[in-house]
């Protein structure tokens, strides 16, 4: 039965058997596989069986999940005697089932022990053999060994055709080969690491138990047959001067490589498909590099096709991730405006993106009265989002703790601070009105001013001698609050940058006075200004897109 053993770790020799289709391994203990360290995140990673082969793959851990040495990604597929490194627990995968005819010659091999070394290119390099593929298949010649190329073409296809995952491709491009070159003792497939640029190993097998050791590559040649597109045969290694660093070369006295560069549908080279052999008396030759590059050809195109799958995969995944994320933080915003009699209120919210960092709330406190909030979290996406989620929380603590709303901004300030977030931080306006004695009292921390339309006027309700500074700048700053009389027909209108930043298509602000002058128009109510403001500013931006969250909230006493 596949288990995984502890090597290195708080506690080692420990043994778990895979027995579930699904495992979590973390320090939290609700785990299927508890590792009792503190630098291993809550959920860790998971191993999956899928038809009758194990995958492991990150659960977006706090350090990263890797397997013989190299962070893995994506979804990664189990070989036996991988390693699989969370932090500073160090696991190993055992495997003693009967493995599948197709990888019957081959026996996976951990891929740090294959490592590209450094050497000096010389004159006298025996380079035989030279396949020009930077044009893919069709600048192969078809009339050299047909029957040997049509039995690759097969054998890839098969092995190929429905495999989706990367970690699912290589393995197979290697069985296949090392079922077509029977002389071959082993293979390797180096790809260049998207992020980071550098050559990276990523499939292994060998033929020859004695092969078993540190597998040295060339990255000369690698990089020359990278270079150049251009598939290259050595007929005896031994003594080709280019492989003097390489001491596998020397202590398996191997006489034959081919080493094929992948050569994707863009004409962009993506690694190389290496092959070895130490029988002397079946060297690969002319015809053998003919097949290997045209199956590195084809190789080439089934690997860009997995990354475009998993690429899909991925973005579908977030996708959906991204839906429920904003479906829940929809949940920290109101379902609906509140009833007060003699008020009417309207709001607005529009996020940008999938997910946004502006923030409004109506949150009732003592004495019938209730608390308008309105606030815009730095930057935008994700980050902003979660941040708005805590903020949310914060807020209703600080209202219900504080005597005064000067005094709730300011504590909520303190908080801010306190939870380290940095570079970050967040302008807010808070109004509380009091409906029995019709009054409002207001709090500017840094954000674009509100308007209260007032017997055919529009006033900035907050001067600048009022307006202070925005939340998480210092922790030692200070709030004022004012207070206004609300007549019937008054009308407060309350918003985020996205409004008065809005642009249109020639660059031009929407700006604070087109704002004022639209509050300005006469409207029955608060809901009519909100509507109004909202259809100018649409006319104004046009077909540009929106580049920022939108928020407008407004506030009316009944005629």
């Amino acid at each position: 039965m596949p288990e995984l053993r502890t090597i290195e770790g708080p506690h080692p020799g420990g043994v778990f058997n895979l027995e579930q289709d699904s495992a979590i391994l973390g320090r939290h203990p609700d785990c299927d596989i508890v590792l009792d360290s503190g630098a291993v995140s809550r959920q860790h990673a998971r191993i999956l069986r899928i038809d009758n082969a194990f995958f492991i793959e990150d659960m977006q851990s706090r350090n990263g999940t890797y397997i013989n040495g190299h962070q893995i990604r994506d979804r990664y597929r189990l070989n036996d005697q991988d390693r699989i490194t969370l932090c500073d627990v160090v696991l190993l995968f055992q495997d003693d089932r009967k493995p599948l005819p197709s990888d019957s010659c081959t026996t996976p091999v951990a891929l740090n022990s294959a490592l590209i070394v450094d050497d000096e290119p010389t004159a006298n390099s025996t380079v035989m053999q030279r396949v020009d593929i930077s044009s893919g298949s069709s600048s192969l010649r078809p009339e050299i060994n047909p029957q040997a190329k049509l039995k690759a073409f097969m054998e890839i296809s098969m092995n190929l055709g429905r495999a989706l995952a990367v970690n699912d491709v290589l393995p197979k491009v290697l069985d296949s080969l090392l079922t077509i070159f029977p002389q071959g003792d082993r293979g390797v497939i180096v790809l260049r690491d998207a992020a980071s640029g550098k050559l990276v190993p990523r499939a292994l097998k060998h033929r020859r138990p004695e092969l078993v050791d540190t597998v040295r590559i060339s990255r000369t040649i690698v990089q020359s047959v990278m270079s150049s597109k251009a598939a290259i045969l050595s007929a005896d290694t031994s003594s080709d001067l280019r492989f003097n660093a390489s001491e596998s070369i020397v202590d398996f006295q191997i006489r034959s490589i081919m080493c094929a560069p992948l050569v994707n549908s863009q004409s962009e080279v993506s690694g190389v498909i290496q092959i070895d052999t130490s029988d002397q008396r079946n060297r690969f030759d002319r015809d053998d590099l003919e097949v290997l590059a045209s199956v590195a050809c084809q190789a080439a195109i089934a690997v860009e096709n997995a990354e475009l799958h998993e690429t899909a995969v991925r973005d579908q995944r977030r996708s959906r991730e991204l839906e429920l994320a904003h479906t829940v933080l929809r949940g920290f915003l109101p379902q609906s405006p509140p009833r007060i009699e003699g008020y009417e209120f309207f709001d607005f919210y529009e996020p940008a993106n999938e997910l946004g960092g502006d923030y409004y709330d109506y949150i009732p406190l003592p004495g019938r009265r209730l608390a308008l909030v309105v606030a815009d979290v730095c930057g935008k996406g994700i980050p902003a989002s979660l941040l708005m989620a805590r903020f949310s929380g914060d807020v209703r603590y600080c209202l219900a703790s504080e005597p005064t709303p000067a005094d709730a901004v300011a504590q909520l300030n303190r908080i801010f601070i306190s939870n380290g977030w940095e570079d970050r931080f967040v302008t807010m306006l808070l109004a509380v009105l009091d409906p029995q004695r019709h009054e409002l009292t207001l709090v500017d921390a840094g954000h674009p001013p509100a308007y209260l339309c007032q017997q055919g006027k529009v006033l900035q309700v907050i001067d600048e001698a009022d307006s202070r500074l925005p939340l998480g700048v210092t922790d030692d700053a200070t709030y004022s609050q004012v207070r206004y009389s609300l007549s019937p027909a008054d009308c407060l209108a309350m918003y985020t940058d996205g409004i008065s930043e809005a642009m249109n298509e020639r660059n031009e602000l929407y700006g604070f006075p087109r704002l004022q002058k639209q509050l300005g128009v006469a409207a029955s109510g608060a809901e009519a200004r909100g509507r109004n403001v909202l259809r100018s500013v649409k006319e104004f931006v046009g077909k540009r897109a929106q580049s920022d969250d939108m928020c407008l909230v407004c506030l009316g006493r009944v005629k």
